[in-house]
């Protein structure tokens, strides 16, 4: 059987194939054995060097069992859970018996980062099949719940930013009450998941993780560098760390990407002439960052840093801990919200938004819309909004667009289906139950109703630094600029990059420049105490 690769899907040469078989050790196999199974939480890579295998969609009550590909000698096995730490999503089983070469996940790990063109093939091999995952294997993991509600946009935008493949169900929908009557869900368990054969009643991105293997696992090792938070900054401290051969964790309260994920759109960040989405460069960077093997964690919300023993010693909010010889804090900056009535009550519904990706502008098309901000990221969504055939109105607070960037400004200007009004803030939400329209307090003192089924709101952010015990200025941001080592803070140990850092320009590139230069300080740091 030769070696066939999906589309756009890497091969080995039979010297790669030979090269990389030194990592492992040769077994024989059996038809019918099964080298891994949905929902196993780990596995191996595996070479064939004369077997042959299925590679299936597990079948269910109403679906038969469905052959997604298959591969034989000179191929090799394995879907990008082997970085991520996923659960699996298909089976595995051998049709022809013979010899296989299995290569642990240590082994794994070195191969990464000792035979680069090895690498190369295998990360885009394992990213291929990733996205075939997508649509061939969306049934391991079903969401149902009410379509518009911040629960299930918090599940969905968790699973598109992590790459799960899963499936979306409106609980009023047909496929969504079979789904609820199959598992005997009710409307008080809304938002449900099904993960394989678990059942997850009103889901959390938390319970989520868990079931598919994302949460935090504790260690008894210690860590070189715990990285908090996995925006553009902590991502760079990630991929600068591991590369560099420290072992890194990265933890982060939500999801990887921070803000810059939720950018429809990022047009002047280097090396991209065409732009990039925010959560495209937050996949890119991640799974970077696993390739050189960062220990990545979510949604883990980390309460406390211990420096005072010889290390430090890192507490999440489950209780469990991590000791590590040094820290990077690239937790960014948390949302502002506006201070209007009604406003939990609209955010529940999911009128109120705080992003605009490709899921939050579903059911917004072609319909009026408001976004609130004066800064890139509301440029960007207020053209990404106009794009799909949203009349838009941008509040600026402030007197001009003078902080945004000017191509945004020119662009926004010349958009027909944009209206700029600065010097305006937002007074009330109106309609009920969903929102119809937005209350505006003009700049010459007078009224307007704006009609919007959708509010976005990008208002700024104030830091998440109340748990840290080291010196921040008035508004709360990391004091970084008296201290003996770029970034460092009051505490030697600890370093902070990004958002969260006073001083700090608050554009994707110089986060990532931060991240990058905050791992040369630790290196000087541990030196030091070493």
């Amino acid at each position: 059987m030769s070696v066939v690769g999906l589309p756009g899907e890497p091969t080995l040469t039979a010297e790669q194939f030979d090269r990389l078989a030194t990592y492992g050790v040769a077994e024989q196999v059996a038809e019918g054995d099964v080298l891994y199974a949905t929902g196993d939480t780990g596995y191996d890579l595996f070479l064939l060097r004369t077997a042959e295998v299925d590679v299936i969609r597990d079948g269910t009550a109403s679906d038969p069992e469905h052959l997604v590909y298959q591969r034989g000698p000179g191929g090799f096995l394995g879907e990008l859970n082997l970085l991520t730490g996923q659960a699996v999503y298909l089976t595995t089983r051998v049709r022809v018996g013979g010899e296989i070469v299995r290569i642990r996940a240590a082994r794994f790990r070195r191969v990464l980062s000792e035979q680069v063109d090895l690498a190369d093939v295998l990360v885009e091999a394992l990213r291929v099949r990733r996205q075939l995952l997508q649509t061939v294997a969306s049934s391991a993991l079903e969401i149902v719940g009410p379509a518009e509600s911040t629960e299930a946009r918090a599940l969905r935008t968790f699973a598109a930013r992590h790459e799960l493949p899963h499936s979306f169900l409106d609980a009023d929908s047909v496929l969504g009450q079979a789904l609820m009557a199959a598992h005997g869900l009710t409307a008080q368990d809304l938002c449900a998941a099904v993960v394989s054969d678990r059942v997850l009643r009103r889901a959390t991105t938390g319970d989520l993780a868990a079931a598919i293997g994302l949460s935090f696992r504790p260690s008894e090792n210690d860590v070189d560098l715990v990285v908090i938070g996995a925006g553009p900054a902590g991502l760079a401290s990630a991929v600068y760390a591991a590369s560099e051969g420290l072992v890194t964790v990265v933890l982060d309260t939500i999801a990887a990407g921070g803000q810059a994920a939720t950018s429809s759109r990022i047009e002047n960040y280097l090396g991209f002439p065409r732009g990039v989405s925010g959560s495209e460069l937050a996949r890119l960077a991640l799974v970077q960052a696993m390739r050189f093997g960062a220990q990545i964690y979510t949604p883990c919300t980390v309460v406390d840093v211990d420096d005072s023993g010889s290390g430090l010693t890192i507490r999440l909010a489950d209780g469990s801990t991590l000791r590590a010889q040094a820290v990077i804090v690239a937790t960014g900056a948390r949302y502002r919200r506006l201070g209007v009535p009604r406003l939990a009550e609209l955010e529940r519904r999911g009128d109120v938004r705080y992003s605009a990706t490709e899921l939050d502008v579903r059911g917004c098309e072609s319909q009026p819309v408001t976004v609130v901000g004066g800064a890139n990221s509301a440029g960007q969504a207020a053209l990404f909004l106009a794009s799909r055939g949203s009349r838009v109105d941008l509040l600026v607070r402030g007197g001009d667009l003078s902080s945004m960037s000017d191509y945004l400004v020119q662009r926004l200007e010349r958009h027909p289906m944009v209206r700029v009004w600065c010097g305006a803030e937002v007074c009330d939400l109106i309609g009920t139950p969903a929102l119809t329209g937005v209350l505006v307090r003009t700049r010459d003192g007078g009224s307007e109703l704006l009609e919007s089924v959708a509010l976005f709101c990008f208002i700024g952010a104030e830091p998440d630094t109340d748990w840290l015990a080291v010196d921040r200025d008035e508004d709360g941001f990391i004091r970084t600029e008296c201290n003996r080592l770029p970034f460092q803070t009051s505490s030697p140990r600890i370093f902070a990059a990004g958002d969260v850092r006073a001083g700090s320009m608050k554009r994707v590139a110089s986060a990532v420049g931060e991240g990058a230069s905050a791992v040369a300080s630790v290196h000087r740091m541990l030196a030091e105490v070493r």
